[in-house]
């Protein structure tokens, strides 16, 4: 064997480990996933489909190709979005098998000195420890109170960045070190006569620390709407980061930490206001699907019980008081709304609808639907930092469409997906016309009117 072939031999021999070769089997390669694959439609390659990406993850088990840098590079280039699991025949799940794959390269992939402290310092020192995470918010909220953020706008120093980590800056939203828990409690009883259920709300790591007030505005639209929440303070990040950038052990670690936290608050639902996270809890009864047995039946007992906000509340929920309550928006306050899909959302959760229709449900909203919205934003979790020129090509083209809407109002459901088409709007030039806003802080802000 050569030494350039040796070379790569600890990745072939991981992927032969990890990756569900039965799955690789069930592609057909006949191609109805490529009209849905955001990277094929901007590169028009074979290897940047979801096709093209399982022939070559195939091509290395088999031994017939080297899994080298071009390999990784089409694999990292996958948004991981899945809109071709809907639209696949053989019902070949794609989902597994990209995260297979990168768990695999991860373990024996070169990173600079760098990159490796910085992801060690992310996915293993940070996201696992709520109370950190809420630090680190407190530290981004002084950035931006203390006049820091001000100078260093004033005096160019953000100019060492590149530049779409300068549109991010400029859109993040006000950042905080006090959670749903330490603003509200971890209990809320129901409004009304009896509760519809107990459900327990997922706070999330980056949600709960950037978008708190939506957590906070989730807790008050589901008590509004009969049922009684809880929050488990138990509960750690879903470890959606980690399965999509190959560290799977981490997030399977943190997934049995989450099953036992909602388990012991006897819920009997999960709710997720972040269609990433979402996903991934759906998900857990495939992540641990290699555990004991016990430990497999707690997985799916948890992912039976994951539900969207929009989707708990248009299943369970009493629509009568919804109706109530949104109907207190005049109609002066009359306004023209569109919705981006979060990916995850409508891919994996198959709720992709639940959010219009709590939408169609509220007085002087006239919604229009956007061109492509099932088509990912380009944000994939952290996928707009890491690959930005893709990012923002399909970013600016969802601009193009978001622009034919005429809507002043831009909603979505998954707080990685909001950011993303903030920095779309910035980069539009749209800022003075388009407010971007998560579905519930819409329903509360028109319920307060």
């Amino acid at each position: 064997m050569s030494e350039k072939a040796t070379k790569w031999l600890p990745i072939v021999e991981s992927m032969k480990l990890k990756v569900d070769y039965d799955e690789l089997t069930n592609c057909m390669r006949c191609g109805f996933c490529q009209p849905s694959c955001p990277t094929f439609q901007e590169t028009g390659l074979e290897a940047a489909s979801p096709r093209g990406r399982i022939a070559l993850m195939k091509a290395v088990v088999d031994g017939l190709m080297e899994p080298n840098e071009s390999f990784q590079k089409q694999m990292d280039l996958c948004l991981g979005c899945r809109a071709c699991e809907p639209v696949c025949p053989a019902d070949v799940k794609y989902g597994s098998l990209i995260e297979q794959t990168r768990d695999a390269i991860e373990d024996h992939r070169p990173h600079p000195l760098w990159v490796r402290g910085l992801r060690k310092a992310a996915f293993k020192g940070l996201f696992p420890y709520p109370k950190r995470v809420r630090r680190l918010g407190s530290v981004l909220h002084l950035y931006q109170k203390s006049g820091l953020q001000t100078v260093a706008r004033e005096t160019g120093l953000l100019k060492v960045l590149p530049e779409h980590l300068r549109v991010m800056e400029r859109v993040m939203p006000e950042a905080s070190g006090d959670g749903v828990v330490e603003r509200i409690g971890s209990l809320h009883p129901a409004k009304g006569e009896r509760a519809v259920a107990r459900v327990g709300l997922f706070r999330g790591c980056i949600m709960d620390m950037m978008f708190t007030g939506t957590n906070v505005n989730t807790v008050e639209l589901l008590t509004e709407v009969g049922f009684e929440v809880v929050i488990p303070e138990a509960q750690v990040c879903c470890g959606a980061l980690h399965a999509h950038s190959g560290e799977l052990d981490d997030a399977r670690g943190l997934a049995a930490r989450n099953i036992k936290a909602f388990r012991e608050a006897g819920v009997d639902y999960i709710v997720s206001n972040a269609g990433g996270c979402g996903a991934l809890l759906k998900e857990y009864d495939h992540l641990l699907s290699s555990e004991s047995p016990e430990v497999a039946e707690d997985a799916r007992w948890f992912a039976e019980r994951v539900k969207d906000v929009s989707q708990l509340i248009m299943e369970k929920g009493n629509l009568h008081a919804l109706k109530q309550l949104v109907s207190k928006a005049s109609e002066e306050a009359a306004v023209t709304v569109t919705y981006q899909n979060s990916c995850h959302l409508r891919n994996v959760m198959k709720a992709g609808n639940a959010p219009r229709d709590v939408i169609g449900l509220m007085e002087g909203v006239n919604f229009c639907e956007m061109t492509g919205a099932d088509s990912c934003c380009g944000s994939a979790g952290i996928y707009n930092l890491l690959q930005p020129k893709m990012a923002n090509d399909i970013l600016d083209h969802k601009m193009e469409h978001v622009k034919e809407t005429n809507a002043q109002v831009l909603l979505t459901s998954n707080p990685g997906c909001l950011l993303q088409m903030k920095a779309g709007v910035e980069r539009a030039g749209l800022t003075d016309q388009v407010r971007v806003m998560h579905v519930v802080d819409f329903v509360r802000e028109r319920a307060k009117k």
